[in-house]
């Protein structure tokens, strides 16, 4: 598949990254040699031009481009990008936006018009993530897959619970009803095996079924929290989608602003939202606010140092829920490490969003994991392909990918050696980066 990529800022340059490893051909447009000077080590081409030109389009062959993403920072340059590469012959064109207003349904087809399929706005995809984890306090990650009929949860092991030390062989044994999908041990996501062992400290991902959530809560010794007072550090756009988002939960929401011209533009934007003038790193601000009696600390400033430090003193008031914007990508083991809570990465999300479009399924359904590392995706096995002539014990699976569960005629399944996949099944593979090609020739 030939893709190519307008903007080499950082999320078309960790979007780069990623498909290089994916054995993909690649192509990345920025009008700044500087930028697309730390691309030169991976495997795709650069070329220094203006997106919006289409003499520089047409030089890289748009006729034969099955994808075009446009990331620059500029949201009308990327519509103008996506314009005119379909207009040259682009099968698929993506832009990143930054206004709420053309996500709504009535602007799509003025979208399509103009030659653009698919917007995507990056805090937007951060403020769902950002609900979906303060409903359940008790994990770092939640996923739903196959209409629901599937869960992939990520959990931090504490100390002495039922299952720390334990082998993976042995849980087997014990709770047939759910699949260790990955563990991340200190910087590396492992996709485990019979002899490995959970230890105190690692991110767990499990997958089951809905009916067995809580078993795994249990077995983490995990307490659901019931949050209803949120407190939102930093008045940025992610801010207000989060206020947004959550605003129909019945939350008791505050933004604390640092600028006041920003904080009175809040107060507007979001009337039913309590606005604070202060800095949210001052401790004496926080107790006069009642950060005590707070339930959930969301962080969303532009600096990840920030965030990652504010999270970690709303925990020393006991918070029971923290959640730290971190866009620095090197910071995210080391957040996770110090146990600050959830972590959101609006490039993680935007690229995980964009490789869904690379497999052959209908994204409104599948999800890939926001992780730095690591993707979990839906995929429908075809008549003929090679994920359906063995059970899964004979596939030989590399040991990068495992099969996390599947549904069939609706119903989620989890799987074992003597599972045998039929085409039509929809079946959830986790994979570390650089592996999702290999998904993909197994269902084709």
């Amino acid at each position: 598949m030939k893709i190519v990529i307008a903007g080499a800022g950082q999320v078309g340059t960790h979007l780069a990254k990623q498909l290089s490893k994916e054995e993909q051909d690649i192509v990345v447009i920025d009008d700044d040699e500087s930028r697309l000077a730390a691309l030169e080590p991976y495997n795709l081409m650069t070329l220094t031009g203006r997106p919006v030109s289409f003499a520089v389009l047409k030089s890289i062959g748009m006729e034969s481009t099955d994808l075009f993403i446009a990331v620059t920072p500029h949201e009308a340059r990327n519509f103008m990008a996506c314009s005119i590469a379909k207009h040259l012959g682009a099968k698929r064109t993506v832009a990143r936006i930054d206004t709420y207003e053309y996500l709504q349904p009535e602007q799509q087809h003025y979208f399509h018009t103009i030659g653009i399929d698919e917007l995507i706005y990056p805090e937007l995809l951060a403020a769902k993530e950002i609900r979906s984890s303060l409903r359940r306090s008790w994990v770092r990650n939640w996923f739903e897959l196959c209409n629901g009929e599937l869960i992939v949860v990520g959990v931090k092991i504490d100390h002495h619970t039922e299952i720390t030390d334990m082998p993976l062989r042995d849980l087997a044994a014990h709770s047939a009803n759910i699949h260790v999908a990955a563990i991340k041990h200190g910087h590396d996501t492992i996709i485990p095996r019979g002899d490995d062992v959970i230890i105190a400290g690692d991110i767990v991902y499990f997958a089951t079924t809905p009916d067995n959530v809580d078993h795994i809560r249990e077995l983490c010794g995990k307490r659901q929290a019931d949050i209803r007072r949120v407190l939102i550090m930093g008045g940025s756009k992610m801010a207000v989608q989060i206020a947004r988002e959550i605003s129909s939960d019945d939350y008791r929401i505050k933004i604390i602003e640092i600028d006041r011209e920003r904080a009175h533009q809040l107060s507007k934007l979001l009337p039913e939202v309590n606005i604070i003038h202060g800095d949210a790193r001052d401790i004496s601000l926080l107790e006069e606010e009642g950060i005590v009696d707070d339930d959930a600390f969301v962080a969303v400033t532009d600096s990840s140092e920030q965030n990652i430090l504010a999270c970690l003193t709303a925990r020393e008031f006991n918070v029971k829920k923290t959640i730290a914007q971190v866009e620095t990508v090197q910071f995210i083991s080391e957040a996770e490490n110090l146990g600050i809570g959830t972590i959101i990465n609006k490039k993680l999300l935007a690229s995980s969003r964009i490789l869904q479009m690379l497999l052959d399924y209908d994204t409104s359904t599948a999800k890939c994991l926001a992780l730095a590392d690591a993707e979990v995706s839906e995929m429908v096995a075809k008549p003929g392909s090679r994920i359906t002539k063995s059970m899964v014990k004979d596939l030989r699976l590399s040991r990068d990918m495992t099969i996390a569960g599947l549904t069939r005629n609706g119903v989620g399944h989890l799987v074992d050696g003597n599972t045998q996949i039929q085409a039509g099944d929809h079946v959830v593979m986790f994979c570390l980066n650089g592996a999702i090609h290999k998904v993909e020739k197994l269902f084709n």
